[in-house]
């Protein structure tokens, strides 16, 4: 039975009963969506995008047979879920874990469209994932799979029409392969611009400098711009991040580069804390030699109601989704909640952190950097191009910057917080566009 009676559940309810679809609201893609439909209502968005953004236009699940190196035989579920291409081809990550479910890769889908919209690039949002643990596989398992998942893609992608890209389990090796698959199937007059198919791939092989750092690269340039309005400055604030993977590991480096301490890292295999501060660098020697935080000499090792209890300027969650619930936001003590993992923080626990005067920074304002490198991939590429470092930082500078600046400006016009700002900000950008091209037929 719904309970949910915020503006957000309201809005979503009515919207899926008119399709004739139950709305959960303890479902990740019903809160997400209930989000962006509370948005679009505040801006008076006409009711037929309403109708097309509140489910994707394509939902593709395929299962791949994947030898192992024993010679069984594993039966593998896969998704490409493609929300919207009004803007532009589809475009979003590949993500391999063990439990992955559909109603995610439809939240992060949805969340992709949304951050292309905001940042205003040339792309609509899709994502990908395969229900494996990589961890699990070894390197020739994990170039099987990869490429009977390109495979079993097939046309559903493709450097014209769907982009992917790394996400949680997967990296540039993995789009190598994904590469070189495509372009052996690709027609002889294509091959040359085919390895655009995907973004993040090594720099050898096309990539773009910079496209390893960029997530958490984009969220300290919104912080550049935003923290100053909250009276907070980067040098010497101190921070606590959960996940120690690509985003959470450099964005605590670029932090520490920038003068503020870590205090305090959680990940899958424990969390630990110094309050004179963490060795962001000398943490990720250890992640990438251990495979986690856990028994790192340099701190001590904590539980994870003391993690979360730990005080902090600034908290960023940079894993998975919904890690920080009502139960957590109890705990948490900061000034800023700072979203570098997609949906990282519950409604509930969003609103709790509110009410105590937290300010929360959307992900979809502050990961945009990873796709914004991926859109300069994508373009030099299809330019035949390299940039250097020098200038893919510039131009992520500029968009970030321009991009917290719209969102700014929406929250000031609307009188709502930071999430539902960027959601209408980019609500708003897709509108203008249907309201030019129509819907087709």
């Amino acid at each position: 039975m719904d309970t949910c009676d915020t503006p957000a559940c309201q809005s979503a309810r009515e919207i899926f009963r008119e399709l004739e679809d139950y709305y959960d609201e303890h479902n990740l893609y019903f809160q997400t969506i209930g989000s962006v439909l509370q948005a679009a209502d505040l801006l008076d968005v006409d009711h037929p995008v309403k109708l097309i953004l509140s489910q994707p236009k394509n939902e593709i699940m395929v299962h791949c047979p994947v030898q192992m190196d024993d010679g069984t035989w594993h039966l593998i579920k896969g998704y490409r879920v493609q929300h919207n291409n009004v803007l532009g081809p589809y475009k979003g990550g590949i993500r391999f874990h063990p439990e992955i479910k559909l109603d995610e890769v439809k939240s992060l889908a949805l969340l992709m469209t949304m951050k292309c919209a905001l940042a205003r690039l040339p792309f609509g949002g899709a994502k990908g994932a395969l229900k494996i643990d990589p961890r699990a596989l070894s390197k020739k398992e994990q170039e099987r799979v990869t490429r009977r998942l390109t495979a079993a893609l097939g046309g559903n992608i493709g450097p014209d029409y769907d982009i992917p890209a790394p996400d949680m389990g997967t990296n540039a090796q993995t789009m190598a392969w994904m590469a070189d698959t495509y372009i052996n199937f690709a027609e002889s007059s294509k091959k040359v611009t085919a390895r655009g198919v995907v973004t993040g791939k090594p720099l050898e092989f096309g990539g773009s400098a910079g496209r390893e750092k960029a997530t958490g690269q984009g969220l300290v340039y919104v912080l550049d711009a935003l923290l100053p309005g909250m009276n907070l400055a980067l040098p010497d604030l101190s921070f606590s991040l959960i996940g120690y993977g690509n985003v959470g590991s450099w964005t605590g480096r670029l932090l520490q580069l920038r003068g503020s301490k870590m205090k305090a890292v959680m990940d899958h295999t424990g969390a630990i804390a110094d309050d004179a501060g963490i060795d962001a660098e000398k943490l990720a020697g250890h992640v990438a030699k251990h495979g986690g935080v856990k028994g790192y000499p340099e701190a001590e090792a904590i539980d994870e109601a003391t993690f979360y209890s730990t005080p902090v300027d600034l908290f960023i969650p940079a894993a998975l989704e919904q890690m920080v619930d009502l139960e957590h936001a109890e705990r948490i003590q900061c000034k800023v909640l700072v979203e570098a993992a997609n949906a990282p923080t519950t409604p509930q626990a969003e609103r709790h952190l509110m009410d105590k005067g937290v300010e929360v920074l959307p992900a979809i304002l502050c990961n945009t950097g990873g796709v914004t490198v991926s859109y300069f991939e994508w373009k030099q590429n299809r330019q035949s191009e390299t940039w250097d470092a020098e200038l893919v930082d510039e131009r992520l500078q500029e968009v970030m910057h321009r991009t917290a600046k719209r969102v700014l400006e929406m929250a000031a016009r609307l009188d709502c917080n930071m999430r539902i700002a960027s959601f209408a900000a980019a609500i708003e950008h897709i509108a203008k566009v249907y309201g030019m091209r129509g819907v087709f037929p």
